[in-house]
């Protein structure tokens, strides 16, 4: 079976980073990716996905360090869907991306890149998450 996501589009935010009560980082951002295609009438279309990322360890921080709205980032992980009780107690679910590798790239409104863009490389963040008990938000 295969559970793979590859993402290229923009954030809609900057990255959110927390860490656990054991000290892991986590950060989590939303990148929105479009699509664009002609009607049968030959008007331009367009629809925005968005899509939540979470990622872990090392690169969380290095992903709260160089990315902000509106740059432009490749995503590469796995979906991941999870229940929480919101603040009236209602039981929700959200499916999100764990990303294995984030890579930086040109374009947007981001904070300045350093010389090469950074390459988180997999395998950086846990191979598994940490429990629900864990994750502060």
């Amino acid at each position: 079976m295969v559970n793979k996501v590859i993402l290229i589009g923009n954030l809609g935010r900057d990255p959110e980073v927390r860490f656990t009560p054991n000290g892991q980082a986590v950060a989590r951002f939303s990148v929105a990716t479009t699509e664009k295609w002609r009607d049968q009438q030959g008007q331009l279309q367009e629809r925005t996905e968005w899509h939540n990322v979470v990622v872990w360890g090392k690169q969380a921080e290095t992903c709260g360090q160089y990315l902000a709205k509106g740059r432009q980032v490749y995503v590469e992980g796995r979906l991941q869907t999870r229940s929480y009780d919101d603040k009236e107690g209602v039981k929700r679910q959200v499916t999100e991306v764990v990303a294995q590798t984030v890579r930086f790239l040109g374009g947007g409104s981001g904070r300045p890149a350093a010389e090469a863009s950074p390459l988180v490389p997999p395998g950086e963040g846990p191979a598994a998450p940490p429990e629900e008990d864990d994750i502060p938000f």
